[in-house]
């Protein structure tokens, strides 16, 4: 795979180049990618590996165009009409504010999304049997999986009582997932503390004013610009000795203590086939968006150890993944 990276008018777009089947006298199909950064950017892991997968012509070129907007959602509408200036055949975005920014970017360009939101109800389909416009693509779980979250950390701390979590209050989503996560504290007898960013240096600030002493675990809410910026936060608890309850198992395997959610590499593994089959002529209007309703629990015992707590035998037995 060659690689050649440019810098995009805008400073905080990193635009990589990627061939992903080498060979060939046809003209090569290009595809734009956006994502907000960090681990969302394994999306675009998933995604190289299922257009490899996929029945792709023999001799055939993809080439992604992968726009990382470094946590800035803003940019998707620029990057957007970029990519459909350029002709690129279709673009797979990744999240709910990089859909609906690359919506508003262009007029003609088929998108792929990867959302955990409603799609239906954010207005980019009509149904999930048929959404008949130019969009399609993956559903996977976000907000609703936070009392679940919550849940297990209760279990693992029977003792739990404070518990932060971090969010960007514009977020409808992040709203509605701190509404579930309220609900669930109060049922258990938690205090979710709530603490609300708009800009990655707030998030810093935030980080650096917490305590060990004043809360007993962190939460994740699903919030777009706190999953890009998860490893500061990561970094942040572990200095404190606090524990972490993510979203996906590849911020375990970078020090959180513990996620529950679904793989963003699996997610972008799905998104190719709509890929192929848009670039082999399907219309996107036709082609059935799926929700991925499989979720993994996963467990760092490295990190256990590092900030001191021990995950209990009848938890750690639920896990997919530990990392020893």
């Amino acid at each position: 795979m060659s690689k050649k990276i440019f810098f995009w008018p805008l400073a905080a777009v990193l635009l990589t180049t990627a061939t992903l089947v080498e060979a060939a006298s046809t003209k090569p199909d290009r595809i734009g990618v956006m994502h907000l950064g960090g681990v969302l950017a394994t999306v675009v892991d998933g995604l190289r590996v299922g257009l490899k997968e996929s029945e792709l012509e023999k001799g055939k070129q993809i080439i992604l165009e992968i726009g990382d907007l470094k946590g800035d959602a803003n940019l998707a509408e620029t990057v957007a009409q970029t990519f459909e200036r350029d002709k690129l055949g279709l673009i797979v975005t990744i999240n709910a504010p990089v859909t609906a920014g690359a919506i508003k970017g262009t007029k003609n360009t088929p998108i792929v999304f990867a959302v955990g939101t409603d799609p239906v109800a954010q207005g980019y389909i009509q149904s999930f049997g048929r959404p008949g416009g130019r969009l399609t693509g993956v559903h996977y779980l976000a907000r609703d999986l936070t009392p679940k979250r919550l849940e297990i950390l209760k279990e693992i701390f029977p003792k739990l009582r404070r518990v932060v979590t971090v969010y960007d209050p514009r977020n409808t989503v992040s709203l509605e997932g701190a509404k579930l996560g309220r609900a669930e504290a109060k049922r258990t007898g938690v205090n979710l503390i709530e603490r609300q960013v708009e800009s990655v240096d707030q998030l810093k600030k935030a980080l650096a004013a917490l305590k060990r002493s004043e809360f007993d675990a962190y939460l994740y809410i699903a919030d777009p610009m706190i999953a890009a910026q998860a490893q500061l936060v990561v970094d942040g608890a572990r200095a404190k000795k606090l524990p972490t309850m993510f979203h996906d198992q590849i911020v375990v395997a970078n020090g959180a203590l513990a996620s529950y959610g679904q793989s963003y590499f699996e997610i972008g593994r799905r998104a190719a086939k709509y890929v192929r089959q848009i670039l082999s002529g399907a219309s996107p209007a036709e082609l059935r968006v799926e929700t991925i309703d499989h979720v993994e629990l996963a467990f760092n015992l490295k990190t256990a150890k590092e900030i001191g707590v021990t995950i209990p035998p009848n938890v750690l037995v639920r896990a997919e993944k530990v990392i020893r």
